[in-house]
């Protein structure tokens, strides 16, 4: 699943209703390793539940010191998230958590965050169509619909 000196990670967030409760999942295949984990929310969105994915991952790889020092490919089906980390925060971060338009950046707590864990080591961006056959955006997927049946 990764490339020998890189780790994988696929991310989903998802809402019922929105807002409503939400669920998040991600999957890290590094060498030797394959970390599944998945969390709940009971009141929040889904740009959230996608932005919280992303994070738990990256906090998670921080914790797992065989990983260290590996370049990250994050693939998520989320534009937001992909758009937002590889377009939109540069302007953000100028704008002191300001959009074009003057309004302040929603999910900026989140935002932050994310900015902050991928200040370690490089991270790059992949965006697939959710849904689409991709096994491991579906697997994410399965596992967001699981946390939220266990909540519901």
């Amino acid at each position: 699943m990764s490339a020998g000196n890189r780790v994988e990670i696929w991310a989903d967030g998802g809402c019922l209703g929105n807002p409503g409760p939400g669920g998040w999942a991600f999957v890290i295949a590094g060498p030797g390793t394959e970390i599944r984990r998945s969390g709940y929310d009971p009141d929040t969105t889904n740009n959230r539940m996608e932005l919280s994915a992303v994070s738990e991952a990256l906090r998670e790889l921080s914790r797992q010191p065989a990983l260290a020092g590996l370049g990250v490919t994050v693939t998520t089906d989320s534009q937001y998230v992909q758009k937002g980390i590889t377009q939109w925060i540069r302007a953000w971060l100028g704008n002191g958590w300001r959009t074009s338009g003057k309004k302040p950046v929603k999910n900026a707590d989140l935002w932050r965050e994310l900015w902050a864990l991928c200040q370690d080591r490089p991270v790059a961006w992949q965006w697939v169509m959710g849904h689409a056959g991709n096994s491991m955006n579906e697997a994410c997927h399965h596992m967001v619909e699981e946390a939220l049946k266990r909540r519901a």
